[in-house]
């Protein structure tokens, strides 16, 4: 299905935020495959608070979060992280404060990370794109 008609509605459209490194295009991968519509927003780059709602609003926000040991852990660097990590988080505090669904990534595998997501979409009544 590619749009709603007056007997089906819409598939939800959910959109990704969170700190680099906290697993966002691998879920978001999963999720796509699982036929869900599924954004990036890059909010973790950006000044404007609110971006993650101006360019096609979702109907699910979904944070993922990482702490500064598994980032650096996971980008494979011994560069301190902390500075811009903590710039990323005063860009996402916005988002992170209007989140649907927020998930510490740090001791989680991406198996995990998509199991956790996937049992929040179902609770919630996510439409997938294909469903009728």
């Amino acid at each position: 299905m590619t749009g709603a008609t007056a007997l089906t509605p819409a598939p939800t459209r959910i959109k990704l935020v969170g700190v680099c490194a906290s697993g966002k295009s691998t879920l978001l991968h999963i999720l796509r495959a699982a036929g869900f519509d599924v954004l990036p927003c890059a909010q973790e780059h950006s000044y404007v608070p609110d971006l993650w709602r101006r360019l096609h609003p979702p109907d699910l926000l979904i944070f993922l979060d990482a702490q500064p040991a598994t980032v650096a852990h996971r980008r494979q660097t011994e560069e301190p992280v902390e500075a811009w990590l903590a710039e990323e988080r005063v860009r996402l505090a916005h988002a992170r404060a209007h989140c649907d669904f927020y998930l510490p990534t740090d001791d989680l595998t991406p198996a995990e990370v998509a199991a956790a997501v996937l049992s929040f979409l179902a609770g919630a009544g996510a439409r997938r794109l294909d469903d009728e």
